[in-house]
């Protein structure tokens, strides 16, 4: 008895000592990061900028491949992220709120419960820019021809029910005019159309403009005070426009994530906002930072999908 009572004592050892190396081997290949937007647009231009640092922090020769899936406004490289393999190998990027507007404004294969949340990166916040052929180089100037010619003005942007059609609601109400939305599979092609002077106008982010400012009309950002990545350019509120609206971005993988994978990712993550390098990449493309992890992440999504959904339920934006 004693001697069974030894073996089955030392197979449970052997079994505890495999899961612990099996923890520690984390991760043995590549990890993909799928960005559900063209190249060159602020969410490809974040997950490229993070990566390195998340192979620095996971430590063991750690390789992290970015991988584009353009289309659908971001849903169709999300719904691939949270029908993968829950097995710390593919992660996806994720955007607010349109991620979750996406859930409201038609069918989509995932929804709140569909994600393990690692971590927010990015809180990027809304500009208004336009074309310099388009004479309209001052706010005052866009809203006297919107206002004197509803429709006139074709705007450029990445999506609807995204953060920036989020905020062209918004400007909408707050000056009684319509605009034209003439939306792009991301902010790249939006932004190209807009330096072509094909659209009027553009609402896109502080990072996706920090290096085309010499091409283009930046009238405005839309925070409570300046931003330090652009401190010569006005809010809104100080040309008396109360418009203050952004993107959330950052990183979720499927629902049902290993611990030992999804502890090392968010401890990962989470170094981050320590980093001065990291800081200092992050500043050098115009994308700030503010870094929320694990349930926390989780809770904030859930505070704007609340938030889009009111807004679905006044202002439907199909």
């Amino acid at each position: 008895m004693l001697k069974f009572i030894s073996k089955a004592v030392l197979a449970g050892t052997v079994l505890l000592a495999a899961g612990a190396a099996e923890a520690a081997d984390y991760p043995d290949k590549p990890i993909e990061v799928i960005v559900g937007f063209d190249a060159g647009g602020g969410t490809d231009v974040m997950a490229r900028t993070v990566a390195p640092f998340i192979e620095k922090y996971l430590g063991d020769g750690a390789s992290v491949v970015i991988k584009n899936v353009p289309g659908a406004s971001g849903q169709i490289g999300v719904t691939q992220a949270a029908n993968a393999a829950p097995d710390g190998y593919t992660l996806g990027t994720f955007n607010l709120p349109g991620m979750m507007a996406r859930t409201i404004d038609r069918k989509s294969d995932y929804d709140l419960d569909s994600f393990t949340y690692l971590a927010n990166v990015v809180n990027d916040p809304n500009v208004i820019v336009t074309s310099k052929a388009s004479g309209l180089d001052t706010l005052d100037k866009l809203i006297a021809e919107a206002k004197a010619n509803p429709g006139s003005v074709t705007v450029g942007m990445s999506s609807l029910g995204g953060d920036d059609h989020f905020a062209l609601i918004k400007l909408q109400n707050l000056i009684g005019t319509e605009f034209t939305i003439v939306p792009f599979k991301g902010s790249a092609p939006a932004r190209t159309a807009l330096m072509g002077g094909h659209v009027a106008m553009g609402i896109l982010n502080i990072s996706e403009v920090a290096k085309f400012r010499d091409q283009l009309n930046v009238l405005g950002v839309a925070l409570n005070k300046r931003s330090d990545f652009a401190p010569d350019l006005p809010t809104f509120k100080e040309q008396g426009l109360d418009l203050v609206n952004g993107a959330m971005r950052g990183f979720i993988a499927p629902a049902g994530l290993p611990d030992d994978a999804k502890s090392k990712l968010e401890m990962a993550f989470s170094k981050l906002k320590d980093d001065p390098d990291f800081l200092k990449a992050m500043k050098d493309t115009a994308n700030p930072v503010e870094v929320v992890t694990g349930d926390d992440f989780k809770a904030m999504t859930k505070d704007i999908y609340d938030l889009a959904k009111k807004v679905w339920e006044t202002t439907p934006w199909n």
